[in-house]
């Protein structure tokens, strides 16, 4: 019943991806598969009765019991569970750096190149991405592995290519800085704590699935690649093996991660808890179970992030049958805006509630996606944000945050050099409470803009993150088309989140008939107007008109006929269907590796017309 099915010469070409031990972990973990489906029609279900009821989410009743566990809710959330202590190369992360191991359509030198940029960045830790950051087309997340396989292992192509790359940072750091950032580049790699993320519980592999040809976790695959081929010379190092979970919204969820873990640990013959794991919060329904998750996780559970796009994203997708309920220009909506401010401060209490021993978790702060390229005053400017960002985040109780590009990590990273403190575990704050008003809080809005130009910068970068996506560059440097050439706005290092929101947001103004705030001389459009489907139509004609007229390096010529059609199809459906679709990555994937338009907009009718009819994703690899 779970035998699995490995696409066509993917097992040869991969075989030592896919080892024989590999292969058997996940013949040991593949009977997961029916939990995991389970949960996630469950995710949906609840979205649906919740849009059917009007109903808002809700915190657990504290006499219940988290799924899959013993625990109830109120132990949970009065610490009376067992934690984790926080490992020595955990304790001081102060910039953790994400990104990719991999590249599209690249030799091995070149892919190895950005494993070799993270390890030697002087970051405190690496989030090696195999999710939001990291391209899907072709065998990517396998190239992904084995290039993680290559660098921890010190292979030697590897080192090759790190101390080729430790030359052209130093170069890089010498005109920036005006001094080299590394002394000894062997003894650097060995600095940067190795994390991976692996693709959430919604998301299916594209090169395994069960052999009645449903699809199988894209989790599994990752977690058990990653962690079987690594546990030894990671723990042969002294290191730990951590993983960042994504995506999770409930603390049943976290028990199925706990779970499958747990089987993984005694398959290798593991204590439980010898993988340690941060949590992303990136979903509304997960703010209001954070006790809850960091209990299910238990002696894993090492942190929190707290993950801007994402959480936004989730929220207007968890709220999208509330015609009230608008959000403002994206650029608005930042971690001190309303409904973030208090799901930041959620989280930092969540994670300083002691357990049984007294022991608290760390909060790894969110992204800063600004790169140091372009004009000196653009340059100056962003940096300026950066930092700033960084000492509000510090001052709020982070332990550190994340960073998008190697060449911010020693930009930032001096904002936590000058508290001096490795982390802030323990910091007090009030206890968490769990009323009406706090669950108002989580959706709260302020007055702030909503204009035309907050309308065309959305729907710009959703067409170019989308055709991005098909390119193969899942994290894409990327700006609004009418800043392309002027080198005073920055470029942001944006992820798939970036893409969800954009789309999210567009819908909810279309939908609910979000007045602008703004007249706009340009378009004849009146403060108080609604963008209406045929002022979305125009945007959407003129936006992409923009992209077709664009320079190589803004948009890729080749993709102006090939994916960037299919990108404005998928936005198109997107925005404009009646009903929310949950997932833009979604449409990207079932499109993926294919550039005939008509064959992907049938693939588009389809998904929407089956979730719309019964709540049906389609999340396999059609090209299996």
């Amino acid at each position: 019943m779970h035998t699995l099915e490995f696409r066509s010469q993917v097992a040869r070409d991969y075989a030592d991806v896919l080892s024989p031990g590999v292969r058997a972990a996940l013949d040991r973990l593949a009977p997961f598969e029916i939990d995991r489906q389970a949960l996630m029609t469950a995710r949906i279900a609840r979205r649906r009765a919740r849009a059917a009821r009007r109903e808002a989410i809700r915190f657990l009743d504290p006499a219940s019991t988290i799924g899959r566990t013993s625990l109830t809710v109120d132990q949970a959330r009065r610490g009376d569970f067992d934690g984790s202590d926080i490992p020595a190369d955990l304790t001081r992360q102060w910039i953790q750096g994400t990104g990719p191991a991999a590249r599209p359509r690249a030799t091995l030198e070149q892919s190895l190149r950005n494993v070799a940029y993270a390890l030697l960045s002087g970051a405190d830790g690496w989030m090696f991405d195999g999710e939001d950051a990291l391209g899907q087309t072709s065998t990517m997340s396998l190239d992904n592995q084995r290039n993680l396989r290559l660098a921890l292992a010190r292979a030697p192509e590897f080192l090759r290519v790190a101390e080729q790359v430790a030359a052209e940072m130093n170069r890089w750091a010498e005109g920036f800085f005006g001094r080299p950032i590394i002394d000894d580049w062997r003894a650097q790699l060995d600095f940067t704590t190795p994390i991976f993320r692996a693709r959430g519980l919604h998301l299916d592999d594209r090169h395994i699935r069960l052999a009645n040809g449903h699809g199988f976790s894209a989790s599994i695959v990752d977690m058990t690649c990653y962690v079987t081929t690594n546990h030894q010379v990671l723990r042969d190092a002294g290191r730990t093996v951590v993983l960042y979970l994504p995506k999770i919204q409930t603390a049943e969820e976290a028990a199925l991660w706990h779970d499958m873990l747990a089987a993984l640990e005694a398959h290798l013959g593991l204590a439980v808890g010898t993988v340690k794991t941060y949590v992303l919060v990136e979903q509304l329904e997960a703010c209001f179970q954070l006790m809850e998750i960091r209990a299910a996780l238990g002696p894993r559970f090492v942190g929190y992030n707290t993950g801007r796009w994402d959480y936004i994203n989730s929220v207007s997708d968890a709220i999208a049958w509330d015609p009230a309920f608008q959000n403002p220009n994206i650029d608005a909506i930042t971690m001190t805006y309303g409904y973030m401010r208090h799901y930041e401060d959620r989280v930092r209490r969540a994670v300083n509630t002691p357990d049984r021993q007294g022991r608290s978790a760390l909060w790894q702060g969110g992204m800063e996606p600004n790169i140091p390229v372009g004009s000196e005053a653009g340059v100056e400017a962003g940096m300026r944000r950066a930092v700033g960002g960084a000492e509000r985040e510090q001052a709020a109780g982070a332990s550190g945050k994340w960073v998008a590009h190697w060449k911010m990590v020693h930009i930032v990273r001096p904002v936590w050099e000058r508290a001096g403190q490795p982390n802030q575990l323990g910091r007090e704050f009030p206890p968490l409470t769990y009323t009406d008003v706090d669950a108002a809080g989580l959706r709260l809005l302020e007055p702030a803009p909503r204009t035309m130009r907050g309308a065309r910068d959305l729907l710009s970068v959703a067409l170019q993150y989308g055709n991005a996506f098909g390119q193969g560059m899942q994290a894409a440097a990327l700006k609004p088309a009418d800043f392309f050439g002027n080198d005073d706005v920055l470029y942001l290092m944006e992820d798939m989140a970036t893409g969800e929101i954009r789309v999210s947001i567009l819908w909810e103004w279309l939908h609910k008939q979000a007045p602008f705030t703004e007249a706009d001389a340009a378009t004849g459009v009146e403060a108080g107007d609604t963008l209406t489907p045929a002022l979305f139509a125009r945007l959407l004609d003129e936006e992409y008109a923009k992209l077709l007229a664009a320079g190589s390096r803004d948009v890729h010529d080749h993709s102006k006929t090939t994916t960037l059609p299919i990108a404005r199809a998928i936005v198109d459906a997107v925005v404009t269907h009646p009903t929310k679709a949950p997932w833009f990555i979604d449409l990207l994937n079932l499109t993926l590796d294919n550039e005939d338009l008509a064959e992907a907009e049938r693939r588009i009718a389809d998904y929407m017309a089956r979730f719309a009819a019964d709540g049906t994703r389609l999340t396999h690899n059609l090209d299996f």
